[in-house]
């Protein structure tokens, strides 16, 4: 589903973050450390390869909502921005700290001139943040940061399950109406 604010296209898709080609940034679901790990980390540092560890090191460790960007070395893409999701539950006031690592990521995207983004569904994994909860803080922070924007110009939520994008289309499709 695609709808459009403004400038701005917003997508939700379902499929493999790791594979949006036609994107200049891909975010990683990333740990404290940027380190290989499971989920979309292992995922990111899997398919873009050692590279993109070693280039991580000397940024490491971020704290929750905190955003570092790298180049995405064999990733199809040219930059892989690096954000940490709260754990829900513990780190507190986690709908904050989401929110951080969206507008973290869109302060990158216009220092960068970034025109195109590709997010997974943060914290909402092994973190543990519910799905619906979390895409109430996602669209709330983009809604509010999309007056900012001059160089980006689309992004996309690309969801690992079905059930996921479902509710990633159901808000899209409320803030089209």
């Amino acid at each position: 589903m695609k709808i459009e604010i403004g400038k701005i296209t917003i997508e939700a898709v379902q499929g493999n973050i790791v594979e949006q080609d036609d994107l200049q940034a891909v975010v990683n679901a990333a740990n404290a450390q940027l380190s290989p790990g499971g989920g979309v980390a292992g995922a990111m540092h899997n398919a873009a390869g050692p590279e993109l560890y070693e280039s991580c090191k000397s940024l490491a460790p971020i704290q929750p909502g905190e955003a570092v960007v790298t180049k995405a070395f064999k990733l199809p893409n040219n930059f892989v921005i690096h954000c940490l999701g709260p754990v829900y539950g513990r780190d507190q006031p986690e709908d904050q700290f989401l929110a951080s690592c969206y507008a973290n990521t869109f302060k990158i995207c216009e220092e960068k001139a970034i025109e195109s983004v590709g997010f997974p569904a943060i914290s909402t994994g092994i973190f543990g943040y519910p799905v619906e909860d979390a895409v109430d803080v996602v669209f709330n922070t983009v809604q509010a940061a999309i007056p900012e924007f001059s160089s980006l110009k689309k992004i996309r939520f690309v969801l690992f399950s079905a059930e996921d994008l479902k509710v990633y289309e159901e808000k899209l499709a409320i803030l089209k109406s």
